[in-house]
């Protein structure tokens, strides 16, 4: 068996260690601007915070303040780890009967049925209740020591500098181009001249104005967190919403609320797994590593066994516990479950951890900006299932499922590790293998960041990188639909990790997405 696409080149990224403290993003900006709160005193959740909106300025087609987020704190000095939940939630003026199916499948990257015109997926009747702000502000107000402006103060520089368009930003740009072009204020900011913006061969790349955001930066860091639900800034996306045909209305944004609840503890191997309850990736990570729990007991002193083996058994879990929660998981069943997005682990010298995840969904979420407040809008409804009836069906006020599995890992040597991943129903697999290589294999984080990984998250076959042996497809075949693809650049066949830990020995040390030409684990640099 083949690969379907092949690149030659060798790309590794070293461990960082520093005793003061790491930030791993997938931008480097953010994880510095993390950093220097670090360096200055601020603790994991000031530099999270600082950095989680810093990234919606440099990377705003992965997260900001139109989208979501979960994070997990894990204070040093408690024996529990805290859920930051701040969800995305339908508006009350939401009408299922805007969503009418059609043959075939969607176009994103949920595998649903097909809705017609694809509203659920792009456009203004994709756009939910936007959280984002409100959650790392609550965040903050809880477990940081640093103010909000303080917190808010390297976004606003970065979005008056305006984006950087290297080739990076282009490649993110171009790939969805001709959805951005659909909406006046995105195709205006990001297809300059009708085009996705490109430097000339020798020259620096150009910059975009990414319209009102720094305005609307300025005006939180003075006004506060809630003028984004109840001040002048949500009368202006109401403006937008509006006109654009979005279903927003002031009583969404004043009735958004944070959830702030003790973290699932998963026992697996030996260590604790603090993971988010409720309508994310935490439930199905739990189930999934209680079936492999299952296979360790059976294969006794033979586990992990193979390579093949072990691959086999991620396979086989994962493509249980995505059936289990297809098929039940959604608002309804959140009381009966056991109790594309970018990623940020931080760890500070004290040993505090964050793991944040936040997202707009889609790449450039809904593809919507509002022109009054720069801020592109997520494409919350396409978490939804579209068909009626379900758990997860389309409904006004509802809390859609989501993919996010921030976590912290403690193994039993005293070791902890904030991690999570970007890349929808791909990220649960790849946290799982990452907790499995950190405990199953022993491996360090350096080595579990550049091992291979099969993904299988709900699509009709398993995912193989190349690097594995001939036989680990070869058994994974014998069972699933296989998949050959490498860990690239573009297209992502796989999620996209990053996280940050703390040794017992003092040192603090952090590891990057390797294939990202952008992600960056910062350190504490010594004085």
């Amino acid at each position: 068996m083949r690969p379907k696409l092949r690149e030659t080149w060798e790309v590794r990224k070293p461990l960082v260690r520093s005793a003061g403290g790491v930030v791993s993003s997938q931008h480097y900006l953010a994880s510095e601007a993390g950093a220097r709160v670090l360096a200055e005193g601020g603790n994991a959740v000031d530099a999270a915070v600082t950095a989680g909106l810093a990234l919606g300025t440099v990377e705003p087609w992965m997260s900001g303040l139109g989208g979501c987020g979960q994070m997990i704190v894990r204070l040093a000095r408690e024996p529990r780890a805290w859920s930051v939940d701040f969800g995305l939630v339908a508006s009350r003026s939401l009408d299922p009967a805007d969503y009418p199916l059609e043959e075939g499948r969607g176009s994103d990257l949920f595998h649903w049925p097909a809705v017609e015109g694809d509203r659920n997926v792009m456009g203004p009747l994709s756009i939910a209740v936007p959280t984002y702000a409100a959650g790392v502000a609550a965040a903050l107000e809880r477990f940081g020591t640093r103010s909000w402006a303080e917190c808010l103060a390297p976004a606003i520089e970065l979005a008056e500098r305006g984006l950087d368009a290297d080739w990076y930003a282009t490649l993110k740009i171009a790939s969805t181009a001709a959805h951005l072009a659909r909406d006046e204020e995105a195709r205006r900011v990001f297809l300059p001249g009708g085009f996705p913006p490109c430097s000339e061969w020798s020259g620096p790349p150009p910059r975009l104005r990414l319209g009102k955001l720094a305005q609307t930066l300025r005006r939180l860091g003075e006004a506060g967190p809630r003028d984004f639900y109840e001040g002048a800034i949500a009368r202006s996306l109401v403006a937008d919403a509006r006109r654009l045909g979005a279903r927003i209305e002031p009583e969404d944004l004043a009735g958004v609320e944070v959830r702030i609840r003790e973290s699932l503890a998963v026992g697996y191997a030996g260590a604790t797994v603090r993971a988010a309850p409720g309508l994310t990736g935490g439930p199905s990570l739990e189930r999934t590593l209680g079936l492999l729990s299952e296979r360790r007991a059976a294969a006794a002193h033979a586990w992990p066994g193979s390579e093949s083996d072990l691959a086999v058994a991620y396979a086989d879990a994962l493509s249980t516990a995505y059936a289990e929660r297809l098929a039940a998981a959604g608002h309804d069943a959140e009381a009966a479950m056991p109790a594309c997005t970018t990623h940020l682990s931080v760890v500070d010298r004290d040993g505090n951890l964050v793991a944040l995840t936040q997202t707009l969904l889609s790449l450039f979420g809904s593809r919507v900006m509002f022109p009054g407040t720069g801020v592109l809008m997520n494409n919350g409804v396409m978490w939804f299932d579209p068909r009626p009836g379900r758990p997860n069906s389309i409904a006004a006020g509802r809390r859609p499922m989501s993919n996010m599995c921030p976590v912290v890992v403690e193994r039993s040597g005293g070791e902890r590790f904030a991690l999570g991943a970007s890349g929808g129903r791909r990220i649960m697999p790849a946290v799982m293998q990452l907790v499995s290589f950190l405990t199953d294999l022993g491996l360090d984080l350096e080595a579990a960041f550049h091992a291979p990984r099969i993904d299988a998250s709900g699509a009709d076959f398993v995912t193989v990188d190349p690097r594995f042996a001939p036989e680990v497809a070869a058994a994974l075949g014998e069972r699933h639909v296989v998949e050959v693809w490498p860990n690239a650049v573009y297209p992502a066949m796989y999620a996209c990790p990053n996280a940050a830990g703390a040794l017992p020995d003092g040192d603090r040390v952090g590891a990057a997405y390797v294939m990202s030409p952008w992600a960056l684990a910062a350190p504490v640099e010594p004085k």
